[in-house]
């Protein structure tokens, strides 16, 4: 059975794939899972933006400029890519979090990340996103 097939998003859903094009994922393979050995929990599918570019190479990571080498074309805005929930939750705390996929971001990310702050940010939202959360969640303000 595939990863994706096994592995469950932050509403508790199948993994669904982030991005091919450029191919993202810690394994490559498209989807933001969570793996053994991956320290920077590349778990979250963002679209990302200049803004999140800009900042990301201030961090000391450049995703725009490509890396031949490592089969990397660079990223351009609205590229999708499984990024670490950590940096996403920097640069959120930074004014400059890109949207995510919800249902490409996977469940570890819940790790780091509240799913109030994912929903918030999320690219395609129900018309009620307070049905993302769950009971004990849905009524806060």
């Amino acid at each position: 059975m595939a990863a994706t097939e096994t592995a469950k998003n932050v509403l508790g859903g199948p993994l669904k794939l982030c991005g091919l094009t450029p191919r993202t994922g810690y394994l490559r393979d498209g989807c933001c899972q969570a793996v053994a050995g991956d320290s920077g929990s590349h778990t979250v599918c963002a679209i990302v933006t200049a803004a999140f570019l800009a900042y990301s190479m201030l961090r000391g990571n450049d995703l725009s400029t490509p890396r031949p080498a490592y089969d990397f074309p660079g990223l351009k805005p609205g590229d999708r890519w499984c990024l670490c929930a950590r940096r996403w939750l920097e640069a959120y705390e930074g004014g400059c979090a890109p949207r995510v996929v919800l249902e490409a971001t996977h469940l570890a990310a819940l790790d780091t990340i509240p799913l109030a702050l994912l929903i918030a940010h999320a690219d395609h939202v129900a018309d009620d996103p307070a049905g993302y959360l769950p009971e004990d969640q849905s009524n806060q303000d």
